[in-house]
């Protein structure tokens, strides 16, 4: 399946909407809604890729999204049809389970089946180095370093990429240990278009020995969370710790064929998907950020979503005919018996003699 994230911040822009793996928010006066992030998370032990597409709604004309990473990035636009892939592969699998006994949906009692369910930019700070900028289809993508969170601020706000207040705080973290950041501004290409619909995906690619999923910015949210990640590894994946969310829980977990699309994501000819699903009812207790380490064993895991469906012989219930049959059998005995009792002959009673006289 999918990642799902809308998070209000709550700020001087509103509203603003944090996403699981960074920050984003929209043009002053304007709004904007993350209906839908999907992630797309691959990594071979040594490099780490992150692919995400957002579906928004509102009526800003652009908005600006940061997001931390630990090394050094490189940024292009994705390709939307990754994403098939991995949605088919962790569709639940169907079965049907049968009973035998009808029950409240079933005849007799109400009379039918039914199933149960890089150029220097102006203004720049001498604490922030920007280390490469370019266009790429509706985003102005710029990607930063920063030795202090108040400078790297001042640079995004200075260029456009306003931050509600407080988020400099968040970012105090990923600056003491020496991360680095894309800052995205979203921005139709045709004039007086606003942000809406499913955006084109970008992909992060930077070097990893650790699978990370960036989650501290999304502290700020106001509103509970959900977060969705298909991870393509050598093994299947587990995060260390739920980070203050509900326990992170496993949709799919099995090998793949890395050919085609997914080539790309792993040096083998096969890859190891883990889909995860997790909770955040309270964001405010969000403590990190996801690390991902391999589980103790590959063990495969699909869901499976049963339909419940009434043991019919044709379009006659199975319960009927054995209850139907053992009544017909029944009586059949019954009539036999009677019948037989009918032809057995009557048989006179014995003689009585007379006891000889005495003497």
């Amino acid at each position: 399946m999918l990642a799902l994230i809308a998070l209000q911040l709550g700020s001087l822009i509103s509203p603003a909407y944090a996403c699981g793996c960074g920050a984003m928010v929209p043009e002053r006066g304007t709004r904007m809604a993350v209906d839908r992030e999907t992630s797309v998370v691959g990594w071979d032990g040594r490099t780490e890729q992150i692919v995400m597409r957002f579906t928004v709604d509102g009526d800003a004309p652009k908005a600006a999204w940061i997001m931390p990473v630990p090394g050094r990035a490189t940024v292009e636009l994705g390709d939307a049809a990754l994403f098939d892939k991995p949605e088919a592969v962790i569709a639940p699998e169907h079965r049907t389970r049968h009973y035998f006994w009808p029950r409240a949906k079933d005849w007799p009692f109400s009379g039918s089946d039914s199933d149960s369910a890089g150029a220097p930019a102006p203004g720049g700070s001498a604490a922030v180095g920007v280390v490469g900028r370019e266009r790429l289809g509706g985003f102005d993508v710029a990607r930063l370093t920063a030795t202090d969170p108040g400078a790297l601020r001042g640079w995004l706000e200075k260029n456009g990429f306003e931050l509600p207040a407080g988020l400099a705080d968040d970012l105090r973290p990923y600056v003491a240990g020496k991360w680095e950041y894309v800052a995205v501004r979203l921005a139709p290409e045709a004039q007086g278009k606003v942000l809406r619909g499913t955006l084109d995906p970008l992909r992060l690619r930077f070097a990893s020995d650790t699978l990370v999923y960036p989650m501290r910015l999304s502290r700020r949210a106001k509103t509970a969370q959900s977060l969705g990640l298909f991870v393509l590894a050598p093994h299947r994946m587990e995060p260390v710790s739920s980070i203050g969310g509900d326990v992170p829980e496993v949709t799919y977990a099995g090998r793949v064929t890395a050919d085609g699309i997914l080539a790309g994501y792993t040096s083998a000819g096969e890859t190891f998907l883990t889909a995860l699903d997790q909770r955040f009812p309270e964001p405010g207790r969000i403590d990190g950020d996801h690390e991902l380490r391999a589980a103790t064993a590959d063990t495969p895991f699909r869901q499976v979503v049963y339909r419940d469906s009434l043991l019919t012989v044709g379009t006659v219930p199975v319960w009927l005919l054995t209850v139907g049959g053992g009544l017909v059998a029944l009586v059949a005995l019954l009539l036999w018996r009677g019948a037989a009792r009918h032809r057995r002959p009557v048989l006179p009673p014995p003689a009585v003699h007379a006891p000889p006289p005495l003497g």
